[in-house]
């Protein structure tokens, strides 16, 4: 494995959309400045309900991170509020034979079955989600939903926040 100096990449929150019955909070991450290709935004949110558990009367919450790496990889990573406060976890890769993927293309996701969670780029969004989801749906007398899913990270990069 061969090391390269760490740079931040820029995370964007897109607005939340419905998906098979659950609200999805959307993360993207990209080195481009010019953010993840149209393209590639459509086939990873097209793999999406591959990656969603079953409802359990938890309130139907996901958030994701779209990862474009800076190679040929797209990454889709789906965390899934279920049994009231445990986060759930199924991810899709596109491009990154390593993966299991076919080939090069960064649209053609396919799901994969590791145990990994995230990257150091795409694991911000889990630390605020984790407090967004105590704060609004555990804490208060009644969830609050609508709240949890305004609660995103702001843009900027996927450095140190404060």
């Amino acid at each position: 494995m061969t090391f390269t100096a760490f740079q931040e990449k820029t995370l964007t929150a897109r607005p939340p959309i419905e998906v098979a019955g659950r609200w999805i909070k959307r993360y993207h991450v990209t080195a481009d400045p010019a953010g993840i290709a149209p393209e590639v935004e459509r086939a990873a949110y097209a793999v999406l309900p591959e990656l969603l558990p079953e409802p359990d009367g938890t309130p139907p919450a996901t958030f994701v991170v779209l990862h474009r790496g800076g190679d040929t990889g797209a990454y889709l990573n789906a965390y899934s509020w279920v049994w009231d406060n445990v986060l759930h976890y199924r991810g899709a890769a596109a491009g990154q034979p390593a993966l299991g993927c076919p080939d090069l293309d960064p649209t053609r996701f396919v799901r994969h079955d590791l145990p990994w969670i995230g990257c150091v780029w795409e694991l911000p969004p889990v630390l605020h989600e984790r407090h967004a989801w105590v704060r609004h749906l555990l804490r208060p007398e009644v969830p609050d939903l609508p709240s949890y899913l305004a609660d995103a990270l702001p843009d900027g990069t996927t450095g140190e926040r404060t």
